[in-house]
């Protein structure tokens, strides 16, 4: 098989004519990546709006802080259904008609939200948008990843948090514009409009391909060439990136069919039919070094990313600054719009420079302002709190400065990094597994928020994300290699050697002659980098 791959290889790059960057093909990849991380608007909305419209749904049913929290903090944990069985789901349907059955469900639960009729209503919603939110979050990144090719795949896999961010902007927006209608009626509707996404979505996915790395798993050989040549950067990249994808699912170099059938030998490796019970052992109960380091790798730096306290500062922004000094219901609401603007505006500076900077020096430049900036809102609130009214400035800008670092960095990295670093076969259930711990994580800050304030005060809880937060700077020195440039099936070296007795075992290098300068992105800057395309032989 290593001879069939070197041989392939050798002809793409010997036949290949130079050619330049078919930028109609990246504007396709962009419009393709952008609807799948409009799923994203839906989680990103339902935080911006739930901040404020927390604020009228208490004085709506006269619920206690204990009610609101777990309202608040409940669809974190509603969205462990949807995580955890979107990976079946999308092996099972395909990526494209998993992100329709997010988009369908999460309509669903937000009508269900606009027209509750009581707490227990309400919380039925919550559990209904939130089976939804969890598909839209597990399936968006791997979809992008998937089709991506890799000069960009940093910037499109960073789409998803930006449409969080996008969607949290709009739900502060939604906040400010329904807050003159009266009690019971305003929150109906900044709830309710959370539905309108999603039919544009179900609509516009029609137009979306599939998963090019999902076709081959399912023996659609020829299908996933028509996808790649649509995708990537040159008619030369989308060769390669097949044969890669091929050698990953363990499929002849020299097949082209369009009904292959997978084998369950080739299935063990590639995610195909059949396989659900050993991905699952294989990333829970019998992983090799290389896997249990990208997968703890992709949990860590998604439960670090909640656990640095981004949705308390978010879904609680409105009691925060009212704790700051700011009483009047609409400047509170108009102070999370001011919060919601800076935190989409640095996330578009971030998309940019992701493929550019690369995902670590982002990272840890991220989590070391987030530190800085956190401190400062602890010690700005703990002035406060002791009569010191001039500290509301600094509580305003640290949580400013706060949100901007975290979108810089760690927000979109966080979705980028948890999506590429796994191996094809294992992609989507450990990518579900890294959402259900985001979510789990989430949930739990933000059902325990007030609880945690009201025991150590709301400046000793930022001063506790604060330490959290050091912990997650030295986890990201330590652990997470550098991924810029390199193409998924290339990623998966980086976490160590292949134990002996796996079916994936290198046992030499064969270099193949690089393609010329001027064609694909990616594949030049992997030249630059490396000098020589790897390729594994067994």
């Amino acid at each position: 098989m290593a001879e069939q791959r070197l041989e392939a290889n050798n002809n793409m790059a010997s036949e290949a004519p130079a050619a330049a960057v078919n930028h109609r093909n990246k504007r396709f990849a962009i419009a393709c990546a952008l609807l799948a991380s409009t799923t994203s608007i839906i989680l990103g909305y339902d935080i911006g709006v739930m901040s404020g419209a927390a604020i009228f749904i208490k004085k709506d049913f006269n619920l206690d802080d204990n009610k609101m929290q777990i309202l608040l903090g409940i669809l974190n944990v509603y969205s462990l259904v949807g995580s955890y069985a979107a990976g079946f789901t999308s092996d099972w349907i395909g990526r494209r008609y998993t992100i329709v059955l997010a988009a369908g469900i999460f309509f669903a639960g937000a009508l269900l939200m606009g027209f509750a009729t009581g707490y227990t209503f309400l919380m039925v919603g919550r559990f209904v948008a939130g089976i939804g939110v969890g598909y839209a979050l597990m399936i968006a990144p791997v979809y992008t990843a998937e089709l991506s090719p890799a000069s960009s795949r940093g910037f499109l896999t960073s789409l998803p948090e930006v449409f969080i961010n996008v969607g949290i902007l709009l739900g502060y927006v939604s906040n400010y514009a329904f807050s003159n209608l009266r009690t019971s009626l305003g929150w109906r509707f900044m709830l309710g409009v959370g539905a309108v996404p999603s039919v544009f979505l179900a609509a516009g996915v029609l137009a979306m391909p599939e998963s090019p790395r999902w076709l081959v798993m399912r023996g659609r050989l020829r299908e996933a060439r028509r996808v790649l040549e649509r995708t990537s950067d040159s008619p030369e990249e989308a060769l390669l990136r097949l044969q890669e994808i091929k050698v990953a699912a363990g499929i002849p170099a020299d097949c082209d069919d369009d009904d292959y059938v997978v084998p369950k030998g080739a299935g063990k490796r590639s995610g195909g039919p059949g396989t659900e019970k050993s991905v699952w052992k294989d990333l829970l109960l019998r992983p090799t070094p290389k896997v249990r380091r990208a997968m703890l790798t992709a949990v860590g730096i998604h439960f670090f990313q909640q656990a640095s306290g981004i949705d308390s500062v978010v879904l609680y922004s409105p009691r925060v600054f009212e704790k700051a000094g700011i009483r009047q219901e609409k400047k509170l609401l108009a102070t999370t719009v001011a919060v919601g603007f800076v935190k989409t505006l640095f996330i578009l500076v971030a998309t940019f420079l992701l493929d550019r900077v690369g995902r670590r020096p982002l990272l840890l430049a991220s989590t070391g302002g987030m530190v800085v900036s956190v401190l400062g809102l602890g010690l700005g609130l703990t002035l406060v709190d002791h009569g010191r009214k001039e500290a509301v400035t600094l509580c305003i800008v640290a949580i400013l400065f706060y949100v901007a670092f975290f979108s810089i960095g760690m927000g979109p990295i966080a979705w980028v990094y948890g999506s590429e670093i796994l191996p094809l076969r294992l992609r989507a259930q450990g990518a579900s597994i890294a959402v259900a711990v985001n979510r789990l994580t989430s949930g739990l800050i933000t059902m325990t928020f007030i609880s945690l304030y009201n025991a150590i005060t709301l400046g000793g809880s930022f001063f506790l994300y604060g330490g959290v937060t050091v912990i997650a700077w030295v986890f990201f020195f330590t652990c997470l290699p550098e991924t810029r440039g390199r193409t998924l099936e290339e990623i998966d070296d980086l976490f160590g050697k292949t134990e002996k007795g796996e079916e994936k075992a290198p046992t030499d290098v064969v270099e193949m002659p690089a393609v010329n300068s001027t064609n694909a992105n990616a594949t030049t800057q992997r030249h630059e980098e490396d000098a020589t395309i790897k390729y594994i032989s067994e």
